[in-house]
Order: structure tokens, then sequence, then C-alpha cells
């Protein structure tokens, strides 16, 4: 009987041994189930932080081009009222670009990405470029068009020029950001 008794008691301090290991293992996995989503879900934040600094970065400009016939139409003195959309559109552009930025360099550096990968190299040559851009082609364009000026159609045409270059360079960024094609 002794002998049971021993071998029973070494099989019920083997068995909470197990007990023990599979609960640890079971909450060790757990935690890092809660652990990869807490990482998993900053980084969604941070993709739809991103993706809506995007959409105010390019959005705001398609509203501005039925304004152009009414910039071409309007009295001069109410020219500055159809002219702060633009200035507005402008800032709001400038100030969503920053969390833009922002957010593309955390996402890099969470995600395995490289800054020598191919579309994010093209992306930041194609943003330096539009910043450059945008800070040439609109301002001093808004500020010719408030001042007294004798051809309005021809700065509302470069105006029009102008909107229609930014969306498209504002597009290629997305589509390098989007599509990701690998060019080297």
């Amino acid at each position: 009987m002794a002998a049971t008794d021993e071998s029973m008691g070494t099989r019920i301090y083997k068995s909470r041994i197990t007990q023990r290991t599979v609960w640890i293992l079971g909450f060790t996995r757990f935690i890092h189930i809660i652990d990869r989503m807490i990482n998993l879900s900053w980084y969604i934040i941070m993709l739809y932080i991103h993706i809506f600094s995007v959409v105010l970065s390019i959005g705001p400009y398609f509203v501005l081009f039925p304004l152009l016939a009414l910039i071409r139409r309007a009295p001069f003195e109410s020219l500055p009222d159809y002219l702060e959309p633009f200035r507005i559109t402008v800032r709001l552009t400038k100030h969503a670009g920053h969390v833009l930025v922002a957010t593309g360099i955390l996402l890099t550096w969470i995600t395995a990405w490289s800054w020598k990968t191919s579309w994010i190299v093209a992306t930041v040559l194609i943003m330096v470029a539009s910043l450059y851009f945008i800070a040439r082609a609109f301002s001093p364009l808004l500020r010719q068009l408030k001042a007294p000026h004798e051809d309005r159609n021809f700065l509302v045409n470069k105006l029009r020029k102008a909107l229609i270059l930014y969306v498209i360079i504002t597009l290629a960024m997305m589509w390098f950001m989007v599509s990701k094609p690998t060019i080297w």
C-alpha cells in the first residue's frame, strides 16, 4: 500500500506540474496575443490617421475646380470671398501634410520597410517636389488675384494648371503608397 500511496503522490505532483505548466504556457500565449493585438492596434490607428491625412491633403482641391469659374466672373470687390477657400485649402493641406509625414515616419519605423525601399524613396522625392511646387504655385497666384490686375483669365488659367498639376503630383504619391511598386 505504501508504494501505491507514494506513486499516487508522485502522480498528483506530476499532474499539478503539468497543469501549472499548461496554465503558464496558456497565460504566456494569451499575453503574447494581447501584446500582438496592442501592436497591431497602434499600427492600425497610425495607418488610419495616415490615410485620413492623405484624404485631407488631396480631397479639398477637387472642390476648388468649380470655384474657378466663379472667380472668372466675380466682381473685383467680391473676389477675396472666392479666394478664401483656396487659402484655407492650402493651409489645411499644409497641416495635413505634417500629419502625413509624421505618421509615414512612424509607420515605416513600426513596420519592416526600409528607407531605401524604392516606393518610399520615390514618394519622398515626389513629396519634396510637391512642397516646393505648392509654395511657388498657389500663394503668389492668390496674391496676384487679390491685387488689382489686368488679365484675370490668364491668372485663373494659371491657377487651374497649378491645381491640376498639384492633384496629379499628390495622386502619384498616393499611387506609390498604395501599390508599393518595386523599382529597384
